[in-house]
């Protein structure tokens, strides 16, 4: 004899019977989805843990949480992580094929110096695994003006070669004629400076990667990391308010294509030079 009601009236998805399931859709790369209820559409830019970052036709990105809610060619569908790629040679945030397993050497006298704690940061997240792997340490100054007497406390040698990463080293600045007396000087032929041309190393993360239209004009006499604050409508009344704004373009940043291509050859180009045999 049938029964009408079923074995077990309480048993697990007596809701969800007969209803169309959504279907799970991997958050791959450049997939398309609509916010459900937002209206917010746009294309996968990278999935971080259980969040799914997505970018719309005008270039501004938003982060959502990875699961039900959105929606693909009006249907509604679960986004779930994409499955791990088979494990083959992988790259760093420079670019470069990372060194299977491969330990940090042993440090080298040569180094790199940088003009900030910024700057260091940023080389940091970007160059880090291929520094650690070279064995090359970074450095930072608390301004050009103090390379000099740095040289001359501990001289480079050919066996201890020294790069430096200037901001802002453009024709007849201040910068550019620091450089060129070292480069004339004693300690010119093992020591390797270039720069961007850049007010700030905040410059050098692109537009893109901080969802801004364009780095803001700050008219002289305002500082220039207050002013871009200010422009971008975020706090600037305190040093910690613009350590916070450092920190928050620091985290967009997650690969070399989010830097600008003057910083990203001039790092390359100081790397080669301290790590020639």
């Amino acid at each position: 004899m049938d029964d009408r009601y079923g074995t077990d009236v309480l048993a697990r998805g007596w809701r969800e019977a007969g209803r169309k399931k959504a279907a799970q859709v991997p958050a791959s790369a450049d997939l398309v989805v609509e916010v459900a209820g937002d209206g917010f559409c746009g294309a996968v830019t990278r999935v971080d843990g259980m969040h799914v970052e997505l970018e719309d036709r005008v270039g501004k990105r938003r982060v959502f949480p990875l699961g039900g809610g959105f929606l693909v060619d009006g249907e509604p569908i679960v986004l779930v992580a994409p499955a791990a790629a088979p494990k083959g040679r992988t790259r760093t945030a420079s670019g470069s094929f990372a060194a299977p397993d491969q330990r940090a050497r042993t440090a080298r006298a040569s180094r790199i110096f940088v003009e900030g704690k910024h700057d260091a940061e940023l080389v940091e997240k970007v160059w880090g695994a291929d520094l650690r792997a070279e064995g090359v340490v970074v450095e930072f100054l608390e301004g050009v003006d103090l390379l000099e007497q740095t040289l001359d406390a501990e001289p480079p040698t050919a066996e201890r070669r020294y790069g430096v990463l200037v901001d802002h080293l453009v024709p007849n600045s201040k910068e550019s004629r620091i450089a060129e007396k070292i480069a004339r000087g004693r300690h010119g032929a093992h020591v390797r400076i270039v720069g961007h041309p850049f007010v700030d190393v905040w410059q050098c993360v692109t537009p893109r990667a901080v969802g801004i239209a364009a780095w803001p004009e700050v008219p002289r006499g305002i500082e220039w990391k207050a002013g871009v604050c200010r422009a971008l409508g975020w706090p600037a009344e305190e040093q910690a308010d613009l350590a916070r704004a450092w920190q928050h373009i620091l985290s967009r940043v997650t690969t070399f294509r989010d830097l600008e291509p003057a910083l990203l050859g001039r790092v390359e180009e100081l790397i080669d030079f301290v790590t020639v045999p």
